[in-house]
């Protein structure tokens, strides 16, 4: 098996299945529309300019060439990081600048109807810019949120609660852009309020969903056990601190039990694994070997069993007296009487 590198770059999530840096085909029509409305933008302040009144004409070409350098910049930044973005939502953020140029382009060249306000205009603008980003940074969250919990009736409510955000910014940013030449009835910020209600209901419908039927993320496993100071790596096959998610064991010599030196950032040194001694600054832990079971003491001797007692003597027989020799228990002849 071969080792891993440690010191080899890892490959982000959104890139590790892409074969091709090239933009996609949607991000590209996203590019050419906004160079297109860079190009148009830069042709009617041309137009205002030559047709258009002197006054202030000098400070209107200034803020143009700001706003058109701004805009190329936050393109250019959209288009570098639109390979770690969802597609949709590198489209959506491509529109918001474009839209924010295009108002920009009409604010500076717009007459003014009340000449001491115009520094107001910078103000207006960036406050449109501020609501552009802001929306798209609530759909971006909101989407996340409606991914944990795909339902019929969350997906009704996120194309519901979406149309409401976006309604209630283009409801508060037409005032800050006209609202020198147009006039807004009562009836036009109740609207806005009333929008601005039915968004923030709709905003948190899906994630009290997701706290009450989402299924929970499970843990995931770190890949080697933390080390908290020089000891020894944990035994193969020891209980794992986290519960049942059993950790990989710290990767050992070629004789499987020698643990290798652990380098300053917490990763295996592998190179020691190659040529046997530690790289310069590498933690060398020494080889942990499992304690002997502890000896039980010596069992005292038994105490030697008494000697049964010997039995008795079985009582001996009388044994009849002896008897001169005779014949088959008969009584021996008498003797001879004495010869003369």
């Amino acid at each position: 098996m071969t080792a891993p590198d440690p010191y080899a770059t890892p490959v982000p999530r959104a890139e590790a299945g892409r074969t091709d840096a090239s933009p996609s085909p949607l991000l590209r029509s996203a590019i050419w529309v906004a160079i297109g409305a860079l190009i148009a933008a830069a042709l009617v302040c041309v137009v205002w300019v030559l047709i258009g009144g002197q006054n202030g004409l000098i400070g209107r070409a200034f803020l143009t060439i700001l706003l058109l350098a701004g805009f190329a910049g936050v393109a250019i930044l959209d288009a570098h990081l639109a390979p770690r973005r969802p597609g949709w939502f590198a489209l959506a953020s491509m529109a918001s600048w474009i839209i924010a140029l295009l108002i920009g382009a009409i604010m500076i060249w717009m007459p003014d109807r009340f000449p001491w306000l115009g520094f107001s205009r910078v103000i207006q603008f960036l406050l449109i810019v501020l609501i552009l980003q802001l929306v798209l940074l609530h759909v971006r969250l909101y989407m996340k949120a409606f991914q944990r919990h795909d339902t019929p009736f969350t997906r009704t409510v996120v194309a519901i609660t979406i149309a409401l955000v976006v309604g209630l910014a283009a409801l508060l940013i037409v005032p800050l852009a006209f609202w020198e030449w147009l006039y807004f009835a009562d009836i036009y910020w109740r609207i806005v309020v009333a929008v601005a209600i039915l968004a923030a209901v709709g905003t948190a419908l899906v994630p009290l969903v997701n706290v009450l039927f989402a299924p929970k993320k499970p843990r995931s496993a770190a890949a080697y056990p933390a080390l908290a100071g020089p000891v020894g790596p944990a035994a193969p096959g020891a209980p794992s601190a986290q519960g049942t998610q059993e950790l990989l064991p710290w990767p050992t010599y070629v004789d499987a039990v020698t643990p290798l030196p652990m380098l300053p950032d917490g990763s295996p040194d592998w190179n020691a694994y190659y040529t046997g001694y530690p790289s310069p600054g590498a933690h060398v832990f020494t080889r942990v070997d499992p304690a002997p079971p502890a000896e039980l003491p010596a069992p005292s001797p038994a105490p030697a069993p008494e000697p049964a007692p010997a039995p008795a003597p079985a009582s001996i027989a009388p044994q009849p007296p002896a008897t001169a020799p005779g014949y088959e228990g008969y009584p021996p002849p008498p003797p001879l009487p004495p010869r003369p």
